[in-house]
């Protein structure tokens, strides 16, 4: 049964009058986190993609390139997207419910963690208009704050995401320039661990979302290769 699939029966039970935020404490435990990742993700991007006063068909768009939607599961998609859009509970409950299902008990929001994951995502629709608004960048520093997300390693996803030219490669490692090339390539392996597709879809991530893990290892390999580049220049 495809995660689509899963998310439609667990939408069922908004028939019985459940709201959305209600929806999350039935997914806590695998295989449903796959599930409640992916409906955190689009419930919490609804609620951004209205953050900078207007939803584009760009950031739509952009559920598409976060997760694979056959034609035939988009309704249950669209379903989630308009129930959150619509809901009255604000965005910190949402991100309240969703850090208590998914964070570690003794494990801070760390690299390899899912609410790292989550964000990565986040991220990705708040850039998918080729613009990062203020509001945004608001909303997403207040659902990092819920996270537990450690500041340095937001501005790290900030800098792999925000359009408008090359990021500092140093900054997208989360390292000091200082360190040495053996510092540097022991950091840049360590990201790659932590993102590797097998390692993500242990954390929860359903297959349909490895392009957030092809997207996140892209931008760390290139950090890693513009570093390489200049010290090897110099």
């Amino acid at each position: 049964m495809s995660v689509w699939s899963r998310i439609s029966e667990a939408l069922a039970a908004l028939a019985k009058g459940e709201g959305l935020a209600a929806v999350f404490e039935r997914l806590r435990t695998p295989p449903e986190r796959s599930v409640a990742f992916t409906i955190a993700v689009i419930a919490l991007g609804a609620k951004m993609a209205k953050a900078d006063g207007q939803v584009t068909r760009d950031e739509v768009t952009a559920f598409r390139e976060v997760f694979h939607i056959p034609a035939t599961d988009e309704a249950a998609a669209a379903r989630v997207f308009n129930l959150a859009r619509e809901d009255v509970a604000g965005f910190e409950d949402y991100a309240a419910r969703i850090a208590a299902m998914f964070r570690s008990d003794d494990r801070p929001c760390g690299q390899d963690s899912v609410l790292c994951d989550l964000m990565e995502g986040l991220f990705h629709i708040a850039a998918a208009d080729g613009s990062y608004h203020p509001r945004e960048d608001a909303f997403l520093s207040r659902v990092a704050e819920i996270f537990g997300l450690d500041p340095a390693m937001f501005r790290r996803m900030r800098a792999r995401h925000t359009p408008g030219g090359a990021p500092d490669p140093y900054e997208v490692l989360g390292i000091d320039p200082e360190l040495d090339l053996a510092a540097i390539r022991e950091a840049w392996r360590a990201e790659v661990r932590a993102s590797h597709p097998d390692r993500m879809i242990a954390r929860g991530l359903p297959e349909e979302a490895l392009r957030l893990a092809e997207a996140r290892m892209a931008a760390i390999n290139a950090a890693w290769d513009t570093i390489r580049a200049e010290r090897g220049a110099a």
